[in-house]
């Protein structure tokens, strides 16, 4: 599965997911709700580019 980077650094790995905000392990991009923001800086998920 793809890897999408955040402008800060943050990189979303769908094997690893973001389970502190409910997105679990395995979760592709394209399942990650569009409400959702970065961990790390807050960005949207617009702001991200495919790694």
């Amino acid at each position: 599965m793809k890897q999408y980077e955040c402008p800060c650094g943050y990189v979303y790995d769908p094997a690893v997911g973001d389970p502190d905000s409910g997105i679990a392990p395995g979760t592709p991009w394209e399942e990650v709700p569009e409400d959702w923001v970065c961990p790390v800086c807050g960005l949207d998920k617009a702001s991200f580019t495919e790694l």
